[in-house]
C-alpha cells in the first residue's frame, strides 16, 4: 500500500526567496518576522516559502520606496490569498498608488510651506 501525499505549495527555501526578490536572505527573514511573507516549517524545521513570496518582497521594495513602513505593507498584504490573482495584484497597486499620490500631495503642501518666506520654526 502506498501513501500519496499533495506537495505542499510551500517548497521554496530562503536562498530561492532570496535570489528570487534579489534580497539577502536575512532580508527574507525579516519580512517574514514582520508578515510580509508567510513560511511553513518542514519536519527538520526549516523554512519554506510558496510562490508568491518573491513578488511580495519586489513589492514590499516598491512600498519602502513610497514610504510605506514595514508594519504598513504587512497590513497591504493581510488578507492576501496565497494564490494571489492579477486582481488581487492590482488592487495592491491601488493602494500603493494612492499611498504615493497623497505623500506627494503633502509634500508639496510642505514645499510651499517653506516658500513662503516665513520663518522656518513658524510652520
Amino acid at each position: 500500500m502506498s501513501i500519496v501525499t499533495t506537495p505542499s505549495a510551500y517548497s521554496k527555501t530562503v536562498g530561492e526567496v532570496a535570489a528570487e526578490a534579489g534580497v539577502a536572505p536575512s532580508a527574507v527573514r525579516f519580512y517574514e518576522q514582520h508578515g510580509v511573507i508567510r513560511a511553513e516549517r518542514t519536519s527538520g524545521d526549516q523554512r519554506r516559502f510558496d510562490q508568491s513570496a518573491a513578488c511580495r518582497i519586489k513589492v514590499a521594495k516598491v512600498a519602502q520606496r513610497v514610504g510605506l513602513t514595514v508594519r504598513e505593507i504587512a497590513e497591504v498584504f493581510d488578507g492576501f490569498p496565497q494564490e494571489p490573482s492579477c486582481q488581487d495584484w492590482g488592487r495592491v497597486a491601488e493602494t500603493l498608488i494612492a499611498e504615493a499620490e497623497a505623500r506627494t500631495a503633502a509634500l508639496k503642501g510642505y514645499l510651499a510651506e517653506m516658500s513662503s518666506g516665513a520663518k522656518l520654526c513658524e510652520l
